[in-house]
């Protein structure tokens, strides 16, 4: 939820994590950041490292989740759709 400056790369993006959503980046879990044009994504994962993901729409925005609740609970499943339904 919210927007995020994408600019942030992997330790940015930690800290916010930490932070802001007060979890771990060492989770087994995957955080999504969007842009405030929602039409850019990145997606930090961990998995014996870091892994930083990007997708961005030429001419479309994503689907954002409007709460916090909302976000936390996004599936794997949702996120795939969240890529695709936009």
């Amino acid at each position: 939820m919210g927007a995020t400056d994408l600019r942030k790369s992997i330790d940015g993006l930690s800290i916010i994590v930490q932070t802001q959503f007060q979890l771990d980046p060492f989770e087994k879990a995957l955080f999504v950041f969007c842009n405030r044009q929602m039409n850019k994504l990145k997606i930090l994962h961990f998995d014996d490292g870091f892994w930083l993901y990007y997708h961005s729409l030429e001419r479309n925005k994503f689907k954002w989740p409007i709460s916090k609740e909302e976000g936390l609970k996004v599936t794997v499943e949702e996120l795939r759709w969240l890529l695709k339904g936009y």
